[in-house]
C-alpha cells in the first residue's frame, strides 16, 4: 500500500505538467492549423463528393507562400502586390507648357468612356506620360490598346505597350 502512495506522488507532478495549455475558462487550448486550399478541397461535406489530392509535401508547403522579392504596397488601407507587367501608353509629351494639360485632358476623356480603367499620369523630366492599366501579360495590354484606338482614333498613332511595374490589388 505504501508503494502505491509513493508511486502516485512521484508521478503526480509529471501528470499535472503533461496537461495541455488551458484558457482562463479552464478549457484546453487547441492549436489552429493553417487551412490551405488543399484542406478545403479534401474536407468532407454533404453533397460535395470526395476529393483526393496526390502530391508531394513540397508542393503543399509552397502553395500560399509569397515569392521572395515580391513587394506589397499599402495605400489608404488598400494593399497592392507590385510585379513586373505591362501598361498601355496613350500619351507622352515633352512640351512643358502643353503636355501636362494634354495628359490630364486625355485621361479625363478615357475615364468618361472607360471608368473601370486605372490611369497613371506621371512626370519624368522632361516627359509627361499617360499610361493605362495593370496587366500581367502583353496580350491583355494589347486588347485594351485595340479598344482605346477604336474609341479614340486620334490617340492611336502614339499608343503602344510598355513594360513596367504594375499594381495588383490584394483582397
Amino acid at each position: 500500500m505504501r508503494h502505491l502512495f509513493f508511486t502516485f506522488f512521484i508521478f503526480l507532478p509529471s501528470l499535472l505538467f503533461a496537461q495541455s495549455a488551458q484558457t482562463a475558462t479552464g478549457l484546453p487550448v487547441q492549436e489552429e492549423k493553417v487551412k490551405t486550399i488543399f484542406d478545403a478541397l479534401e474536407e468532407p461535406g454533404w453533397g460535395k463528393g470526395e476529393v483526393v489530392i496526390h502530391q508531394s509535401d513540397a508542393i503543399r508547403q509552397l502553395v500560399g507562400a509569397r515569392k521572395h522579392g515580391a513587394n506589397v504596397e499599402q495605400t489608404d488601407g488598400d494593399s497592392f502586390l507590385i510585379l513586373d507587367g505591362f501598361r498601355t501608353q496613350v500619351f507622352s509629351g515633352n512640351n512643358q507648357r502643353l503636355s501636362k494639360d494634354e495628359a490630364f485632358d486625355k485621361e479625363k476623356k478615357i475615364k468618361e468612356l472607360f471608368p473601370d480603367l486605372t490611369t497613371y499620369v506621371t512626370y519624368t523630366a522632361p516627359f509627361w506620360r499617360l499610361r493605362v492599366g495593370d496587366y500581367r501579360t502583353h496580350e491583355e495590354a494589347y486588347h485594351v490598346l485595340r479598344q482605346l484606338s477604336v474609341s479614340f482614333p486620334s490617340f492611336a498613332k502614339e499608343m503602344y505597350i510598355v513594360k513596367e511595374k504594375i499594381r495588383i490589388p490584394l483582397y
